[in-house]
């Protein structure tokens, strides 16, 4: 009997891909939080997860050069924030507070995935090795 890896990590394993994007993209927020015209962005979780579970679900392989590719590819469309404080004058909407905040969610979030795979590898390998 075969161990489906899919169905035994669930939307884990996709959701660690897309917190990791977010988190980049709120890095570079708060990097370029003292430049001038630079706009706040943040992308939608729940779309970007969507996207990639059916990725991982409907993937084609090409066997030919001239087939088309139809794997989907992860939607991390970024959009720009509505900033909560009024323009300063340079035309930066990045809150550093805001920014701080929602990273240190998203890494949370991050680690709560992480640990939850990690009790799933645990589980697996006790089963495979018989509790040993």
């Amino acid at each position: 009997m075969a161990i489906s890896l899919d169905k035994a990590f669930g939307i884990h394993q996709n959701a660690l891909l897309v917190r990791s994007d977010r988190a980049e993209v709120l890095s570079s927020n708060i990097a370029n939080a003292d430049t001038p015209g630079y706009k706040a962005k943040d992308m939608d979780f729940a779309v970007a997860l969507a996207n990639a579970q059916k990725s991982n679900t409907y993937r084609m392989s090409k066997t030919h050069d001239k087939h088309f590719d139809l794997s989907v590819e992860i939607d991390t469309s970024q959009k720009y924030r509505n900033p909560n404080q009024p323009d300063t004058g340079d035309g930066n909407t990045v809150d550093v507070e805001v920014e701080r905040n929602m990273f240190m969610q998203n890494s949370m979030e991050y680690q709560t995935s992480l640990e939850f795979l990690n009790g799933k590898v645990k589980s697996l390998n006790k089963a495979l090795t018989g509790g040993n």
